[in-house]
This record gives C-alpha cells, structure tokens and sequence, in this order.
C-alpha cells in the first residue's frame, strides 16, 4: 500500500475504514475532507454529483432520515497499486429504523435492511472516481410503498441537468482502467453476457444448483429458478437494449472462494414486458453491478442490484 496510509494492510481494508469514518463514526465533514478528492465525481442511480461536499450532503441526507443506520461491509473485491490507482467493489449491508423525514418520506417507524453496491477509485489515499447502486426499490418496499409511485413522486424535484444518470449527463473521470484479467472475473463477466443475450441455458449450465442469488427490490432465492427469473424480468423490459461491462475484477484470497464484480449498464427502449410493466417505449439507462462467489459446480452465490427507482423515474418521465 505504497502511497497509502501505512495503518491498512491493503485497499480493501482502506475502503473499509473510508465506510467506519464516514457512516460509523459519523465524520461528513473530518472524514469526506480526509479521504475524498475535492473535485470526486460521485454516479448514484438517481444522478451524478461533484465534490466531496456533495458526497457529505449525500450522507447527511441518509442520516437524516434513518439517524441510527449500521453499514456492514460483506465483502470487498479490488484490484490495481500505487502506481495506477485501485479500484475496489465494496458490497454493503445496511439495517436502520426510519425515524427521520426526507428522502423516503414522513417517518414510518419501520425496520428497514437493505443492501448497497460501491465501485470507488482511489490513489495517493483519496477517493476520487465512485459509483454508488443504492437498492432503492428494496427501502421503498419495506417501508410500505412501491418504486414506481416513489419515483413520480420525487420527479418533480429533480434537476433534469443531473438527475437520474444517464449517458447525456455522464463525466469522464480519472479511472480509465476496465479492472484486472483475473479469469474469475472474466468467467462470470462471460456468464453475464450470455445472460443478457437470452442465453438463459447458461444458467442451469454455469450455476450451482443449489446457489444463493439476492437481487434488486428484495427479490432472489435458491436454485436456478430464483436466477432465471431475476434475469429474464429485466432483460425482457429491455429487449433491444445494449449490453456494456465497464469494469471486472476478479480476486483470490486464503480461506475465501474465488470471487468477481462487475459493473455493467443497459442502454435502450423500454420496449418489452418485465419489470418495469407494459412497453413504455421510453429511452433508458440501468446502472447496475455484480458480485459472485465461484466453485466447481459454477456461480454459488450471486448478488445483482440495479436502482429500480431511477429507471421508473426515465420511464415516467417520456411517457408523461
């Protein structure tokens, strides 16, 4: 960890105390100025952002209306050196009680556990580059309500300029790398593409039968069903969409599985029955990530988060 605060054994750990000094410790101001770069660019689901301020803002509004929220980190994969930079896929636990007003609306009193995705690019110990997938559509269920009316409802108040991320609204940052040529990552990324091109087979083929898959909105299961459906929900909402992997890491660690992380996007028409109900015809962009533990019966567990509100709030939006 050359470059990098000699207390941390190595990125992920980095990344970790990044996490317990920011939520835990609760430092939106010692924390964001000690480990992110004033110019970050922060990518959500719901828009993109400039600035460590804006990423402390962010924070504070999620405090806000669950004060008591615990972040655990199950799992971190990374890659890269002092040279170039890393770049690390953190996923993390959230549980909390929404006692607060704001983003979710009036307090509800309701226990809430919810997972979140994070791509981050650090070098010389500061953050500088990140991607956040919040599930959105997991909080807004558990609390009582649905994605879609949540997303009308906070239409209105966004800044068409920067909210939600889309193509048009993007901003090249300092990370240019793809990840690392781990062949775990590049076996699960082969996995997904296949997926997404309706080979479906590939599943019952590449999957443990007895796998653990957790998905966008809560959903998920054991077995080869539970992935199939995920998987097919989404890709038949956006038939002819475009399929892009921007990063894949692969890593393998003492006493750990081999494991991969991939971020990912769909570009294109909301032309098809799924998720997102009937064909809208609405031009749409899904951020969305991956995670996998690998064995030798294939994809032992798979965890896939996409912000269901943001692309209702696209959806919404062309169809009026």
């Amino acid at each position: 960890m050359k470059t990098f605060d000699p207390s941390y054994r190595d990125f992920g750990e980095f990344l970790e105390g990044v996490t317990d000094a920011v939520w835990q410790q609760r430092g939106l101001a010692a924390g964001v100025g000690r480990f992110y770069h004033p110019e970050t660019i922060q990518r959500r689901g719901d828009g993109i952002s400039f600035g460590a301020g804006e990423v402390a803002a962010v924070a504070l509004a999620d405090l806000a209306a669950m004060p008591d929220r615990m972040l655990m980190t199950e799992d971190m994969v990374w890659c890269g050196d002092a040279a170039r930079g890393y770049l690390g896929a953190q996923r993390v636990l959230s549980r909390a009680v929404h006692t607060g007003p704001g983003i979710w609306g009036p307090p509800t009193g309701k226990r809430v556990l919810w997972r979140e995705m994070v791509e981050s690019y650090a070098k010389d110990s500061r953050i500088s580059d990140e991607w956040r997938i919040c599930d959105t559509g997991g909080v807004i269920r558990q609390l009582g309500g649905e994605a879609r009316d949540w997303a009308r409802a906070r239409l209105p108040l966004c800044d068409p300029a920067s909210q939600p991320l889309r193509p048009e609204v993007d901003a090249p940052g300092p990370y240019t790398g793809r990840g690392n040529d781990n062949r775990w990552g590049a076996a699960f990324a082969g996995i997904l593409e296949r997926i997404v091109a309706a080979d479906i087979a590939v599943i019952a083929d590449q999957y443990d039968r007895a796998c653990q898959v957790d998905y966008a909105g809560g959903r998920g299961g054991h077995g080869h069903g539970a992935a199939e459906a995920f998987w097919m929900g989404l890709r038949s909402a956006f038939p002819s969409a475009t399929f892009t992997l921007h990063h894949s890491i692969g890593i393998e660690a003492p006493l750990m599985p081999p494991r991969a992380a991939l971020r990912w996007s769909l570009d294109g028409r909301h032309d098809g029955w799924g998720l997102f109900g009937a064909p809208s015809g609405a031009e749409v962009h899904v951020m969305g990530m991956s995670h996998a533990e690998l064995g030798p019966g294939g994809v032992r567990r798979e965890w896939t988060l996409i912000d269901e509100a943001a692309v209702w709030m696209q959806v919404l939006r062309a169809t009026g």
